[in-house]
């Protein structure tokens, strides 16, 4: 009377370990269907863990649990009862469906790793499903910039080489395409592409004027994109003058005004001869004589 009182009171808890003890030990022992996913989730999302039981399979008890990085349990049933409450990283994250299905939500990035569910049922078999999970965040914005191959000339250029770079900040693991516009799919020539895909050189022509390229960046569950027009800086790289163009434009004038101010104050101060003889002596001021006394 004394153990069954025991049993009922506070040795409760450990005899549920107990038994959460024994069905980690028959995973081990008994044979078990091993099965794998591949499952993806996006920062601040949730992702379910789904449970699957063969036709006929009465699940008596549950265990979820966190393989890797670290082992942890997550959840269980046993008994009708669900239980989620267990110290772990994905405390008050962990939400056990009435199928027995996992979710995990909000994810963090640190939440990648290799998860397990250990099925049994009610006649001792067991049966173990893995799950891998990757957790990636979401696709910012990219930056595109254009880069103009000058060909020096002043006037507008007939073609017009470009190099296009993007660049999506913060983030890794992702993926650079470009995308012409009216065209589907990746049309562009591959020996055009560099550092991976981030950059893309074009030859643009008058009649590429309208014509704007995208970048697209994206990982397993978002992407994003940016677009610009690149002749539209064809066109303002030909148009710009440059320090070196400004400085001869003001400095030859001004030399040329100098050079012509010195040559009219020559002409005017300088010695008489010739024809400008009488000119320059009728400005000199005649001499007086002096009386003979």
């Amino acid at each position: 009377m004394w153990w069954i009182l025991v049993v009922g009171g506070e040795c409760l808890p450990l005899l549920r370990r107990m038994a959460l003890w024994s069905l980690l030990l028959w995973e081990v022992l008994l044979p078990t269907a091993v099965t794998g996913a591949q499952i993806q989730g996006q920062v601040g999302g949730s992702v379910l863990l789904v449970a699957e039981r063969p036709p006929g399979f009465q699940v008596r008890e549950a265990i979820w649990r966190s393989l890797w990085p670290s082992e942890e349990l997550l959840a269980t049933f046993s008994r009708d009862s669900l239980q989620t409450l267990y110290r772990s990283r994905f405390l008050g994250r962990a939400h056990l469906h009435s199928n027995l299905s996992l979710e995990l939500r909000p994810l963090e990035f640190g939440d990648s790793g290799n998860f397990s569910v250990l099925l049994v049922d009610t006649g001792g078999w067991a049966q173990t499903q893995t799950f891998q999970l990757k957790v990636y965040d979401a696709v910012p914005r990219p930056v595109v910039q254009v880069f103009i191959a000058a060909s020096g000339d002043a006037q507008p250029p007939k073609t017009c080489q470009v190099f296009l770079s993007c660049w999506a900040p913060n983030i890794s693991d992702v993926t650079y395409s470009w995308q012409r516009e009216g065209t589907i799919g990746f049309d562009l020539e591959p020996h055009g592409l560099f550092e991976n895909g981030q950059v893309l050189r074009v030859s643009l022509g008058p009649g590429d004027k309208g014509v704007a390229y995208s970048c697209i960046v994206s990982n397993p569950v978002s992407w994003d994109l940016a677009t610009v027009t690149p002749w539209e800086s064809c066109h303002r790289e030909a148009g710009k003058t440059s320090y070196k163009d400004m400085l001869l434009l003001v400095v030859v004038p001004v030399s040329l005004l100098l050079v012509l101010a010195g040559i009219l104050s020559a002409w005017h101060c300088g010695p008489c001869s010739g024809k400008k003889k009488d000119i320059c002596a009728d400005n000199v001021a005649p001499e007086t004589e002096n009386p003979i006394v």
